[in-house]
C-alpha cells in the first residue's frame, strides 16, 4: 500500500527520482489517541534498491510548543536503541519489520504533554537521500467529535452498501424465479391448447344405414 502512495506521488509530482539514491518516505498525517492509551506511528519507506541489511530508521520529537527536536529511537544494524532518558523513557517500542521497510514504533502510556510532531526519517543505502515524514500526535480524554463522526458515516456508509447488496440480491432471485415461473405456466398453456385444438379437428366417421332384407 505505501508503495503505491510513494508511486502516486512520485506521478503527481511528475518527476522520477534518481533511482540510484531515491527514497522517499511516509508516515500518517495526524493520529488521535486517548489519555492512556497506546498508539501505534507507522513509518515506511519506498525505495528502488532491494532492502538492505544495513537499513536504519530514525524517529525524533518535538513538543507542542518547542524550538528543538529531541531523539527517541534509532534502529541500524540490527538493533533498536531506544530513548533511556527522555520523556518517553521505557515508553517506546519497536513494532516495525525493516525486512519490509516498515520501521513502526509504538507509544504506551500516553499523557497530554505527549502532543507533538513525530518525524521518521530513514536510510536504504546506497539510498540515503530523502526527505523525512513526519505524523502529528493528539491526545484526548475522550473520541474528538468530528472523529466520531467521521467514524460513524463510514460505518453508516458500509452497512448502507450492504444492504443495498443483500436487496438487490433478492430481487434479482424474485425476478428470475417470476420469469421461470411465468415461462412455465405460458409453456403449459400452450400445449394445453394445442391438445384441445387436436381434439377438435379429429372428427369419427359418418354412420352408414343399410336396409334390411
Amino acid at each position: 500500500m505505501f508503495t503505491l502512495l510513494a508511486l502516486a506521488s512520485l506521478v503527481l509530482l511528475g518527476t522520477v527520482p534518481d533511482q540510484s539514491q531515491a527514497i522517499v518516505i511516509y508516515t500518517g498525517w495526524e493520529r488521535h489517541a486517548l489519555l492512556g492509551s497506546d498508539v501505534r506511528l507507522s513509518c515506511s519507506f519506498f525505495s528502488w534498491r532491494w532492502t538492505s541489511d544495513d537499513v536504519t530508521f530514525s524517529w525524533t520529537y518535538r513538543a507542542d510548543g518547542a524550538r528543538d527536536s529531541i531523539s527517541i529511537f534509532h534502529y541500524t544494524g540490527g538493533v533498536a536503541y531506544v530513548d533511556n532518558k527522555g520523556p518517553f523513557r521505557d515508553r517506546v517500542e519497536f513494532v516495525g519489520n525493516p525486512g519490509r521497510r516498515d520501521g513502526s514504533i509504538l507509544l504506551k502510556g500516553l499523557d497530554y504533554h505527549d502532543n507533538g510532531t513525530f518525524t521518521c526519517d530513514a536510510k536504504n543505502p546506497p539510498d540515503i537521500v530523502g526527505r523525512p515524514s513526519s505524523v502529528r500526535l493528539l491526545v484526548f480524554e475522550k473520541v474528538p467529535i468530528q472523529a466520531g463522526v467521521i467514524t460513524g458515516a463510514i460505518v453508516g456508509v458500509v452497512l448502507g452498501l450492504l444492504v443495498l447488496v443483500v436487496v438487490i440480491y433478492y430481487l434479482m432471485r424474485f425476478l428470475v424465479a417470476r420469469r421461470v415461473f411465468s415461462l412455465s405456466v405460458s409453456k403449459h398453456g400452450k400445449k394445453k391448447k394445442e391438445g384441445s385444438q387436436q381434439r377438435q379437428l379429429w372428427t369419427p366417421p359418418p354412420l352408414t344405414c343399410y336396409p334390411l332384407p
